[in-house]
């Protein structure tokens, strides 16, 4: 059975961070660190008595802090040689 959820996004997550889809390693690697994933939740449901709660697809987009993501990417172009001015979008 597919589902959308936590463990989803954390291996296309880490396929992507380790190299693309393209290469064996990252998704490897990928792997390994979802049954890892996978281990602690059993663990924690074992060891605490509670049922797993999924934390949803997007759980790795709500953690970003918006101001420091868009310091990084400002960063991110001025090293690549371009000249930034932000505008605030009108609500």
């Amino acid at each position: 059975m597919q589902s959308d959820g936590r463990l989803k996004a954390r291996y296309h997550r880490l396929v992507l961070r380790s190299g693309g889809y393209r290469n064996k390693t990252a998704k490897k690697k990928a792997i390994i660190a979802v049954a890892h994933t996978l281990i602690l939740i059993i663990w924690h449901v074992l060891t605490e008595g509670v049922p797993h709660t999924d934390l949803g697809v997007d759980f790795y987009a709500r953690r970003i802090d918006p101001q420091q993501e868009t310091r990084r990417l400002i960063a991110r172009l001025e090293a690549l040689g371009h000249k930034i001015t932000i505008e605030h979008a009108a609500v």
